[in-house]
C-alpha cells in the first residue's frame, strides 16, 4: 500500500529556508512536491524521476528550491531557500507510478497518491 506522510512546515521570516520531508512507502517512480494558496487549484513545485534522479522545478522557484531523495528512495525532501512571502502555502507530496517528463509531471492529474499536507508560512 502507497502512503506518503510529509512533515517540515513551519512559519519562518523573508529570506530563510526549511526543509520539507515525505515519508514514502510502496514502488513510485516519480515523485513530487505540489503546493496550493487558499480557493486555488494545487501547482506543481518539483518533480523527482527516482529511476534516473531527474529533476524538474516550476519557474517561480528555479535557484531557490531543491528536491532530492535520500539513498533508500523512500524520503523525499525539498529545501526552500530564500523563501518569499508568496511561498505560502500547503505543500503537499505526490507520488505515480510513471516516468516523470517535462510535459506532465507538473500536473496534479498524474498523480494518484497524495499527502496530507504540511503548512509553510512566510511572514515578517
Amino acid at each position: 500500500q502507497t502512503r506518503l506522510r510529509e512533515s517540515g512546515g513551519d512559519s519562518v521570516q523573508p529570506g530563510g529556508s526549511l526543509t520539507l520531508s515525505c515519508d514514502a512507502s510502496g514502488y513510485l517512480d516519480c515523485m513530487a512536491w505540489f503546493r496550493q494558496y487558499p480557493g486555488k487549484e494545487r501547482e506543481g513545485v518539483a518533480a523527482i524521476y527516482t529511476g534516473g534522479l531527474l529533476k524538474y522545478y516550476a519557474d517561480s522557484v528555479k535557484g531557490r528550491f531543491t528536491i532530492s531523495l535520500d539513498n533508500s528512495k523512500s524520503i523525499m525532501y525539498l529545501q526552500l531557500d530564500t523563501l518569499k512571502p508568496e511561498d505560502t502555502a500547503m505543500y503537499y507530496c505526490a507520488a505515480a507510478v510513471f516516468k516523470c517528463s517535462s510535459g506532465s509531471w507538473w500536473s496534479r492529474h498524474e498523480y494518484p497518491y497524495w499527502g496530507q499536507g504540511t503548512q509553510v508560512t512566510v511572514s515578517s
